[in-house]
């Protein structure tokens, strides 16, 4: 396996493979900064981590926050919750 560094240098250079895990080791030690982060870089893998720790949660306000960085299915999932 390799190390953070490694992932980080590939996930830079475009790599998607590496961004995904680097999201899973973000969520596994439960690091929503770095997940938000690498959302921001693009992952859709990190938003559906961030998407199911919001819905687990009933966070309405980070559903709006992670559907405005472009991940719908946060959206879909926020509109879900708001109905009666």
């Amino acid at each position: 396996m390799a190390d953070y560094e490694t992932l980080r240098a590939l996930a830079d250079e475009g790599n998607e493979t590496a961004l995904d895990r680097l999201a899973d080791l973000a969520d596994a030690r439960g690091d929503v900064d770095e997940l938000s982060e690498l959302l921001d870089e693009g992952c859709d893998h990190a938003g559906e981590l961030l998407t199911r720790r919001a819905v687990a949660g009933k966070d309405l306000l980070a559903l709006q926050r992670i559907a405005d960085a472009g991940h719908e299915p946060a959206g879909e999932e926020l509109e879900r919750l708001l109905r009666p």
